[in-house]
């Protein structure tokens, strides 16, 4: 298994029409609601999937140091939430790793250096965050 992907339970939330499908996604460090960008027949099971976050972090923003040193992702209100380890790369993007699981991220604005390899919480709008089933 590649180190990207993650075993996850999804269930089928319910739907409004002309619009992308939403899941509460289950996993080993919590749960949360995200759109799926998988087969809509498939909605609904266990996979093996990658993340994504379209939204840009913004430090202070929506991204702030954790108050746990523990991977979680979590609903708070309609956002979901993600915890992990922060890593910046030299070509100004970020990553976020939550256990074994990476998200890439990009910025949009500075991250202070002291972030790097610190614990953070990202806020991001409901619409922003993605399931894809992982290709091998």
């Amino acid at each position: 298994m590649d180190d990207g992907a993650m075993l996850v339970r999804t269930e089928k939330m319910p739907q409004v029409p002309q619009r992308p499908i939403a899941v509460r996604v289950h996993t080993p460090i919590g749960s949360a609601v995200v759109l799926w960008r998988g087969d809509p027949q498939e909605a609904d099971g266990h996979h093996l999937i990658e993340w994504t976050v379209d939204d840009d972090i913004h430090w202070g923003q929506n991204t702030h140091p954790a108050s746990r040193s523990d991977p979680g992702i979590w609903q708070d209100g309609d956002r979901p939430v993600l915890r992990g380890r922060l890593s910046l790369t030299e070509a100004g993007a970020a990553h976020l790793q939550m256990g074994s699981w990476p998200v890439l991220l990009d910025v949009a604005s500075p991250i202070p250096g002291s972030a790097d390899g610190a614990w953070v919480e990202i806020s991001v709008e409901a619409g922003s965050v993605a399931l894809y089933p992982y290709q091998t």
